[in-house]
């Protein structure tokens, strides 16, 4: 029996007529977890576990002293474009190498995906970036503005992951949902002029 407590926002609007999954992906700490949380209009599902002495040496926790939890399945949520009629179901998948089954698991049937950059550690997005085109799974990139981390111009930035110029490349503050949300709408608006990809058999 589904509680009467339940607030609206955990059923479609009926004016809903279609929905994508997407992937919001990255490297280990760029702020997937802390973006779906800001983004979704229901409970976001979360998957995190305390980071213990095994992953001393493992898990890539530069600049990230405070960081005590990690994604070891996935993070998922929701968030209606009303304008657009359309419903986003957001997987964010884990950032470590060790959960790679996982995240390819979560690829299949992925629409796009947003993927976020931390410019302290731009180099750990090119495997995201590879493994994504590998799959071709088409992607926007969205560079988490975190405080104390420089700015760079975005042909730099392009230039450091080797975009296309046709790949959209934005700013966003993952723990605004306004801001997200805009990342968001750019990754749909890129996918909406790509032509359909092929079905597998």
């Amino acid at each position: 029996m589904v509680s009467a407590a339940l607030s609206d926002s955990a059923y479609l609007h009926a004016s809903t007529n279609a929905s994508a999954k997407l992937l919001v992906t990255g490297a280990f700490g760029v702020g997937k977890t802390t973006l779906i949380g800001a983004v979704s209009e229901i409970e976001p599902l979360r998957t995190e576990q305390r980071m213990t002495e095994a992953s001393v040496g493992v898990d890539d926790t530069r600049g990230r002293p405070g960081k005590t939890h990690t994604t070891v399945a996935m993070d998922f949520g929701r968030l209606t474009l009303h304008h657009q009629h359309v419903a986003l179901y957001l997987f964010g998948t884990p950032g470590q190498d060790r959960f790679e089954k996982m995240w390819f698991e979560l690829t299949r049937g992925a629409l796009g995906a947003l993927v976020l950059v931390d410019t302290r550690f731009l180099d750990a997005a090119f495997d995201v970036v590879g493994a994504l085109e590998d799959q071709n799974i088409p992607y926007a990139v969205a560079v988490n503005t975190f405080p104390d981390a420089r700015r760079y111009p975005a042909d730099d930035i392009r230039g450091a992951l080797d975009l296309e110029p046709r790949t959209p490349l934005v700013e966003c503050d993952a723990r605004d949902r306004s801001s997200s949300i805009k990342a968001l709408i750019a990754l749909i608006e890129h996918l909406v002029t790509l032509p359909p990809r092929p079905e597998h058999s």
